[in-house]
């Protein structure tokens, strides 16, 4: 699959006359093309909800257009449930997953009519005792063990994650939550991450229906939704073809129809929160090559650096290049792409073949809308970006101002006593 930027040359031209490289730029039309597919994808469930994860891309503009398809979020944290607050979403629309959660976050989600997906079979009594009793609604979330295989192999090792209760304790889980009055009971699991296979979301939920039928029948719980997580992932190199959300739809159907609907389960309700897939393919870092270095290897030196995408430097995770304005030129170069951190993995690309790069190119960096900007920090002082909306009548919207140097300060109690200046 060729990767192709969203955004041109002459566009970028003239969106750096009033914002300066580097900054995260995000594809409403892509954006809002998917949210409707993966809708559609699933149209056949009367209650299918997509709960978009927050974590991926924590920014009110974009929950805004996602909220237009009757997304609802996934949120991790207090402020993320602030956000969701903030931007008119009701306690349906809410997801609360989280582990190690802090008491003031059950209690603010219970708060806001959440839904507590619960994490572990200890988190029943932590709740209770927060909040003084058991949400009628109420998630708990299961975690296999062992490892998780799909028919080109092993994807993830669940055995060795920290979320979710195993067999027996979630068996037990509900039980207690019925005894304690929960009328209204959800599943949850997560067993692989970025699965770029139209396998994994039908083989997760067949394995989460069967169990469902168990749960049915050694506690007489009747499950009211399964929430599918995230998981479905993007093809990050060009060598890979996209999920196809049709195809998945249609995989998770039939193993509905296989084994829900003869158990008499045929209005469980079917939830995802993807953020990967809803967003990643439609957000790019956009970066000005600034230095060149020829040492031991030929560098490229960019004014973006991990503070503004820090997937490569942790993850040594591939991000596709493209050179704007040279699109079609042969690729007879190998380069390192570097940031300005003291640290040596501040590199976008190894190694990578790229056309001759000159100082003043604009690089687009692919597939940064989700985990990109959000996962950003400040070390070295280095400080975040801004975020800008290409609208769908070409025009720009800033959704998030690059931060200052005041705002790197404005934390210091001794602000004011070290009078810092430019």
């Amino acid at each position: 699959m060729k990767k192709t930027p969203f955004v041109t040359k002459e566009q970028v031209e003239e969106i750096v006359k009033s914002y300066p490289t580097p900054f995260h730029l995000y594809d409403e039309k892509g954006i809002r093309n998917n949210a409707k597919a993966v809708k559609e994808a699933f149209a056949w469930n009367k209650g299918f909800r997509e709960y978009f994860a927050v974590k991926a891309t924590p920014n009110p503009f974009i929950l805004n257009i996602l909220k237009e398809y009757d997304c609802g979020c996934d949120c991790s944290s207090y402020t993320e449930l602030m956000l969701a607050k903030s931007c008119g979403f009701d306690g349906e629309h809410i997801m609360f997953s989280a582990n190690d959660v802090p008491a003031e976050e059950f209690a603010y989600a219970n708060k806001l009519g959440g839904i507590i997906n619960l994490d572990d079979f200890t988190h029943i009594d932590f709740l209770e005792k927060t909040i003084g009793y058991i949400p009628e609604t109420i998630s708990c979330r299961f975690n296999p063990g062992g490892v998780f295989e799909l028919s080109n192999g092993i994807m993830d090792n669940p055995g060795d994650a920290k979320y979710g209760m195993t067999y027996e304790q979630i068996i037990e889980a509900y039980k207690i939550l019925k005894e304690k009055g929960a009328k209204r009971f959800g599943i949850h699991a997560f067993l692989a991450s970025n699965t770029v296979t139209n396998e994994y979301y039908p083989k997760l939920a067949k394995q989460l229906f069967e169990l469902i039928v168990d749960i049915k029948e050694k506690t007489g719980v009747e499950m009211s939704f399964v929430n599918l997580s995230g998981g479905v992932g993007i093809p990050y190199t060009p060598d890979k073809e996209p999920n196809d959300i049709y195809a998945i739809g249609q995989g998770v159907k039939e193993a509905f129809e296989e084994v829900l609907v003869p158990a008499g389960l045929s209005d469980v309700a079917i939830y995802s929160e993807m953020g990967r897939f809803m967003l990643g393919p439609y957000g790019c870092l956009v970066t000005k090559a600034i230095h060149e270095k020829h040492t031991y290897k030929e560098y490229i030196g960019v004014d973006a650096c991990a503070a503004n995408l820090m997937r490569p430097a942790i993850y040594g995770a591939y991000h596709h290049i493209t050179v704007l304005g040279k699109e079609d030129a042969v690729c007879d170069q190998t380069y390192d792409v570097t940031g300005s951190l003291c640290e040596n993995c501040d590199k976008f690309a190894v190694d990578r073949k790229l056309p001759k790069i000159d100082k003043g190119d604009y690089l687009v960096i692919h597939d940064t809308g989700a985990h990109g900007f959000s996962m950003g920090y400040n070390y070295n002082g280095r400080l975040r970006s801004a975020e800008l909306l290409l609208k769908e009548d070409g025009s720009v919207k800033l959704i998030r101002r690059a931060e200052t140097p005041a705002d790197y300060f404005a934390t210091f109690d001794c602000f004011d006593e070290l009078k810092i200046t430019e």
